[in-house]
């Protein structure tokens, strides 16, 4: 059987003839092109899926750029730090025009570097079948800056690797991975206690792209100014700490779940707002997504951001109101979009003009954390703290574990989800989180599980119970 071996990926027999159809044929529909690109690379489907959900929702934006000069629904980059285009293009022989600006050939160059990055690991044929050990791939196409980040980044992926995708016509069911980190092992969601906003994870931004100050001492802080990223949450923080970026923001903020990211300390300039007088007057927040899809803003990220922003507005006495809190389309001489028509500035004001800071109610419940089709069916106190929540979908036979706050709402804390499936791992979620833990699912059917969670010192642990 002739053999070809191109940039580290062995091409055989009929996966020869699809790359040779691939530089002729018109765009597919995404399901064929998925299922198309998963056989020829030997990549799992719903995986590959997943990855290009994380990063772009499977929207193309027409074949224009993402911030970190990504294209495509596979985000194939060019830059600096990352050079998935070009190794598509090299793997596929397909034109860096074609890998830009059509569907098809975009997800099939994405599943070619996603492989090749499984062959650098030496992932075996019986380990390519396995998606749990694609994750050192998966971290490794995301193009990081470092191994925290590009566990941020794998990590989102196996997210919705869970939470299943319904999207676009394309479809993955859930699918619980317990993912072999190997060097990536260690939880970089960790509090840095110097952090200006309580809650919030660290992760500098490079010296290139901001200028040390000393305000509000030498300037006075008075503007706030929301941006979309225009890309992914761990792209965009991974691209803020490459020097070549020339841009920061102070915080990132999460779609999914609205974790926040500090990047810049508010006392330094970022140089988010493109005009060198708001840079000197603004802290800078941005948000995972792009101005061209609502499906981004999520109601996490809304409460979220809004709840930092308080924070901001009031330790430096700037007025909630949207002279002052502004969109980065607002600054004058700006040639930005951001945040675009779909951001609900209504909704954002009202978050930020009442407030969520230690007190009040949980704006989440464990149906919401969980998803469509699932119900409660059992739940436990957790003292005064939380409530920890057991849920099941009559429609995949998925358990789910979720874990709502009482106290400290809107401000990170210890807690805790957990799910164990008699005969499988444990799965749990824990960190520091501002609403809620999870959800973490499962597939239960005629099986007995154990289930639980935490809020601070406070915890609850089942025995095996609800065994189908």
């Amino acid at each position: 059987m002739k053999k070809l071996l191109v940039a580290g990926v062995l091409i055989v027999g009929a996966q020869q003839a699809a790359l040779a159809g691939a530089a002729q044929a018109t765009a597919a529909p995404l399901p064929a092109a998925f299922d198309k690109a998963a056989s020829t690379y030997e990549v799992p489907r719903d995986l590959l899926v997943a990855l290009g959900y994380a990063e772009t929702h499977l929207d193309d934006h027409d074949g224009q750029p993402s911030a970190m000069n990504g294209f495509g629904v596979m985000h194939l980059v060019s830059n600096p730090s990352s050079h998935t285009l070009e190794d598509a293009a090299k793997i596929t022989s397909l034109t860096a025009a074609k890998l830009k600006t059509d569907d098809a050939s975009n997800v099939l160059g994405g599943a070619a570097v996603l492989r090749a990055k499984a062959d650098k690991l030496g992932l075996t044929a019986t380990e390519r079948k396995d998606p749990a050990k694609w994750y050192e791939a998966v971290a490794a196409y995301g193009g990081a800056a470092n191994e925290t980040t590009a566990r941020v980044y794998a990590d989102a992926v196996y997210e919705v690797l869970a939470a299943g995708v319904n999207t676009a016509g394309v479809k993955a069911a859930a699918k619980v991975v317990e993912p072999d980190r190997g060097k990536y092992n260690s939880d970089p969601r960790t509090l840095a206690a110097t952090t200006d906003y309580p809650g919030a994870l660290w992760a500098a931004a490079s010296s290139s792209n901001y200028a040390v100050s000393n305000r509000p001492t030498d300037e006075k802080i008075d503007r706030i100014i929301i941006h979309v990223t225009q890309g992914s949450y761990a792209g965009t923080i991974s691209w803020f700490q490459n020097s070549a970026a020339k841009v920061s923001a102070h915080y990132v903020v999460r779609s999914s779940d609205g974790q926040i990211t500090q990047m810049v300390r508010e006392k330094n300039r970022a140089f988010h707002a493109g005009v060198s007088s708001y840079n000197h007057r603004s802290i800078g927040i941005e948000h995972e997504g792009f101005i061209n899809d609502a499906s981004w803003f999520t109601d996490q990220m809304y409460r979220s951001s809004a709840a930092l922003t308080k924070n901001i507005a009031d330790r430096y006495g700037i007025p909630k109101d949207r002279s002052h809190i502004i969109g980065h389309v607002e600054v004058p001489g700006s040639d930005h979009t951001d945040p675009g028509s779909h951001w609900d500035w209504t909704k954002y004001m009202s978050y930020v003009g009442g407030g969520s800071g230690g007190g009040g109610t949980n704006p989440y419940t464990a149906e919401k954390v969980c998803g469509d089709g699932y119900k409660v069916i059992d739940s436990q106190a957790l003292g005064t703290a939380g409530t920890v929540y057991l849920l099941y979908n009559s429609a995949n036979a998925n358990n789910c574990v979720a874990t709502l706050k009482k106290t400290s709402l809107g401000k990170a804390s210890a807690t805790s989800a957990f799910l164990q499936v008699a005969g499988k791992a444990k799965v749990t979620d824990s960190g520091s989180f501002t609403y809620y833990a999870g959800p973490v699912r499962a597939a239960a059917e005629d099986k007995c599980v154990t289930w639980g969670g935490s809020v601070g010192s406070s915890s609850y642990t089942s025995p095996p119970e609800h065994c189908g």
